[in-house]
């Protein structure tokens, strides 16, 4: 049953992903995530284009979330080593974002944490 909730908690944080997607494209804007063109809190400018891809990669992250977390509930053999990658590409991303993405790299440090521990104790069953 607890590796249906974390797949679950997977699915979600996946679909917060789209933030990052639908912000890049311009489809919605809000106070807290505004459009812009730029990465690193400002530091580099890399365009309407260059953002436009960006947008991408957070839909990819979205989409590789997503399938972890279906790859978790349904107890996949490879359900680990997406979520593994994925985080660590979500990371990358949250970094990329920072500050507005803040939260999202704390989310991914406790799911790091959480195949940490999986790996020690096995909390998830095996198929």
């Amino acid at each position: 049953m607890l590796h249906i909730l974390v797949g679950v908690f997977f699915i979600l944080h996946g679909l917060i992903h789209l933030i990052g997607f639908v912000v890049n494209w311009q489809i919605i804007t809000t106070d807290e995530f505004p459009y812009a063109t730029t990465l690193l809190a400002g530091r580099i400018d890399v365009g309407d284009g260059g953002i436009r891809v960006v947008g991408l990669l957070w839909l990819l992250a979205a989409v590789g979330f997503v399938i972890a977390g279906y790859g978790l509930i349904t107890l996949a053999p490879w359900w680990l080593a997406l979520t593994a990658g994925v985080t660590l590409f979500s990371s990358v991303m949250c970094i990329l974002g920072w500050p507005q993405a803040q939260f999202g790299l704390y989310i991914n440090l406790l799911i790091l944490v959480l195949l940490f521990l999986d790996g020690r104790f096995h909390w998830i069953p095996r198929t």
